[in-house]
């Protein structure tokens, strides 16, 4: 809920620049997303069928003086059902499996969420609702080495991890200056003062990120300093 909180307030900051904001939950296995029946069926796990029904309630209670009409109208467009998306490896019979199992599985990739995360990123950052609901994805690990999505603004990590690699590796996909719908860089240039006003990454964090968090806010400020 806090997750979705942070994401509307943003999302409406940002709605009249042209930018298109993304949050990225990290969870510890699939089948807390997707659960598969006989075959090739499948149903929401818990995490899909919690985030839905938080989704639907924060918007329906949104003071809708505080918020630009347009952006209302643009977020009353996109259904909860398909404004999040998993990314997760697949097995050869299609069933989303935890990364770890990859390599055992001789797995491939989910081909519509990776085309659309890790290809096709011009389309999940329009703001058309129609063309573009996607704006909360749900991953196993830190997806794919390379993987450079700009516009992530929250980031959500519903697991336990005990290295601090893999949480440096997750809270990095967030680490970007954002770009918008004509794929220009808010940086310094063309921001000044505001480029920290507008790319501020929050992190909605377990148990056992709150040490690393606070020991990753040091090492960026003295990084800062030096």
């Amino acid at each position: 809920r806090e997750t979705i909180l942070s994401h509307i307030e943003r999302e409406a900051a940002l709605f009249k620049k042209g930018i298109k904001v993304l949050s990225l939950f990290f969870i510890d296995e699939v089948a807390k997303y997707r659960v598969y029946d006989a075959g090739s069926a499948y149903h929401n796990g818990i995490y899909a069928d919690m985030f839905e029904e938080e989704y639907k309630d924060v918007v329906a209670h949104l003071e809708a003086d505080a918020y630009d009409p347009d952006y209302l109208a643009y977020l009353r467009r996109i259904p909860a059902e398909k404004t999040h998306q998993g990314y997760f490896s697949m097995d050869k019979k299609g069933k989303m499996i935890n990364s770890k199992l990859n390599k055992k599985e001789n797995a491939s990739d989910d081909v519509d969420a990776y085309d659309l995360i890790m290809k096709d990123k011009e389309r999940l950052l329009d703001l058309d609702p129609e063309r573009s609901p996607v704006r909360f994805l749900f991953s196993h690990s830190a997806l794919k080495e390379g993987w450079d999505n700009p516009n992530v603004f929250q980031i959500c990590t519903l697991k336990q991890s005990g290295s601090d690699v893999r949480k440096r590796q997750e809270v990095g996909r967030g680490m970007r200056l954002c770009v918008n719908q004509d794929g220009e860089r808010m940086d310094e240039e063309r921001l000044k003062g505001a480029v920290q006003k507008v790319n501020v990454l929050t992190v909605i964090a377990s148990e056992s990120y709150e040490t690393f968090a606070r020991d990753l806010q040091h090492d960026i400020s003295e990084t800062i300093v030096h």
